[in-house]
């Protein structure tokens, strides 16, 4: 039995909340890596915390942030005035939340492109422990990829249905909300229909696996791919069409009891996954719950720019800015353009982090 159903529902709301979203920075170590070298920074320890201590004492952000995902070394780590990271959020009135998957591996016996999640041997202990630090949320990200030869079949689609209800069952049980993220990813030449068919397949699978595990949905979030062609169609589906297919796609197949939708960016530039999301809110939709945004990337780019590794105020400043269009785009209030943006293409084929 699940005994702390009464605070998972309140803290899934607060993250739900209208006009606010999440801040993905739980980037490893390797990937933040490659972040910082584009920007000609070194990935040392202190350079990562400098660099996610500045998002984290931008004053304001928790305006338009309502939690931030972390990667376990900085839910551990001190910011360089010697104050816990865990602290400097709360005093934002931001959540911490923390990524608790180990991974990706290949799937034996399905696609060559397909791959299982791993990390659930003693995630009730592991979760248990974030929670002590401050942790109140998780999140465990699950790759599905369309591919011409049939991907993904029926085997990678219950594998990674199967292991999201596992691990968002074993969060709650700690007191943890469970984001579910069953990311499928931008690459191939398919089209919006066949990327809506195949989602539609596997959120369903996802909720019969929730249920099956009995996963305490008021006490859950989604965090979905939005509805869109595949990266080489040449024919790409605009605004329009992404928002309303996924739209159709989520009132087909989220339940009414998940408090909200937080939609990954998956390698959209900052101001397509702000028009986008913009976009769907400004649609008539079935479902009551908030649509809105958990972007790493697209709420990063700018901010990393901008910042080169010391300049402070110009990081947060930009920041800030991408918090502000996302938010409003939440409420479809997001006027496009009135936001500097980074122009860079974040599209990655096979994307991992």
């Amino acid at each position: 039995m699940i005994e702390k159903k009464n605070e998972l529902r309140e803290t899934a709301n607060r993250l739900a909340a209208k006009g606010k979203g999440l801040l993905a920075v739980d980037e490893s170590t390797p990937t933040i890596g490659k972040r910082l070298a584009g920007i000609n920074v070194e990935n040392t320890e202190d350079n990562r915390k400098a660099y996610r201590g500045m998002l984290f004492t931008a004053d304001g952000l928790g305006e338009y942030i309502s939690g931030a995902i972390l990667f376990e070394e900085t839910l551990y780590q001190d910011h360089l005035d010697g104050e816990s990271m865990v602290s400097k959020l709360n005093k934002l009135g931001v959540i911490p939340g923390i990524k608790v998957d180990k991974g990706l591996r290949t799937l034996l016996g399905a696609g060559d492109v397909e791959t299982w999640c791993t990390g659930l041997d003693g995630l009730v202990e592991r979760t248990a422990e974030y929670y002590e630090r401050g942790a109140r949320f998780a999140k465990w990200r699950a790759v599905l990829q369309i591919t011409d030869d049939g991907c993904p079949t029926e085997l990678a689609i219950r594998e990674n249905a199967w292991g999201l209800a596992r691990y968002a069952r074993a969060c709650q049980e700690s007191g943890l909300v469970p984001i579910i993220e069953p990311e499928i990813l931008m690459d191939g030449s398919h089209s919006i229909e066949t990327t809506a068919r195949v989602q539609e397949k596997i959120l369903v699978e996802v909720y019969n696996a929730c249920a099956a595990n009995g996963v305490f949905l008021e006490g859950t979030l989604l965090k979905p791919s939005m509805t869109v062609s595949g990266a080489d169609n040449a024919d790409k589906a605009g605004s329009e069409e992404v928002a309303r297919m996924t739209i159709q796609t989520m009132d087909r197949c989220v339940p009414a009891a998940v408090p909200g939708i937080m939609f990954l960016s998956g390698g959209l530039a900052e101001e397509d996954a702000s028009v986008y999301l913009n976009t769907m809110n400004s649609m008539e939709r079935k479902g009551a719950w908030s649509m809105t945004f958990s972007y790493g990337r697209a709420l990063q780019q700018s901010c990393l720019q901008a910042w080169k590794g010391t300049d402070i105020e110009a990081g947060q400043k930009a920041v800030m800015a991408r918090a502000q269009a996302n938010s409003e785009a939440s409420t479809g209030d997001y006027v496009a353009g009135s936001q500097p943006s980074s122009q860079d293409t974040l599209f990655e084929a096979g994307y991992k982090y």
